[in-house]
């Protein structure tokens, strides 16, 4: 996990402006990159993952199956590829599909995001750095989670899957 990553700053329509530091984008709000990758079972159960106590941002909160930074120069296609495997030890048989994108807001931490679907067709490896635990839910469990305040997941999944289910 590089956390001082160099990331691509972005304009308002996503084209890149040039090259800097995480710690300088996150620090002054600028528009950068993200990917997260909603993973689901062959039963249709969403994994979701709680966020190591060791991350700077929503440390211990339950989160998007995979995401992450689209490094400086990184497609995103490339970038979603790479956060599975990092996080999860998934290799997808099977094309990602791209879902949609986010615009970057303060409510998505200036990122714009892509969303993708995949589904899991081997067992998954959780990389400790990343990831505290686990677990699998129905789209109705989740729902209800988000209905009842969504206490302990991120404020960014909680915006992602109100999209998702709009889908």
């Amino acid at each position: 996990m590089n956390v001082d990553e160099w990331l691509d700053e972005v304009n308002e329509q996503d084209e890149v402006q040039g090259r800097k530091r995480r710690s300088e984008i996150h620090r002054l709000n600028l528009r950068h990159r993200s990917v997260h990758i909603l993973v689901f079972d062959q039963g249709g159960r969403l994994f979701l993952q709680r966020r190591a106590l060791n991350k700077d941002i929503n440390p211990g909160l339950w989160d998007t199956s995979a995401a992450g930074h689209v490094d400086a120069g990184e497609d995103i296609w490339t970038s979603a590829l790479r956060e599975l495997q990092e996080e999860l030890g998934l290799t997808p048989k099977t094309p990602l599909e791209c879902l949609l994108k986010l615009e970057a807001e303060a409510a998505t931490g200036w990122e714009f995001i892509s969303l993708f679907r995949t589904v899991a067709e081997s067992p998954m490896i959780l990389e400790p750095e990343e990831i505290q635990e686990g677990q699998w839910m129905s789209e109705k469990a989740v729902d209800a989670w988000i209905e009842m305040g969504g206490n302990g997941l991120t404020q960014t999944f909680m915006r992602i899957w109100a999209h998702y289910r709009r889908l």
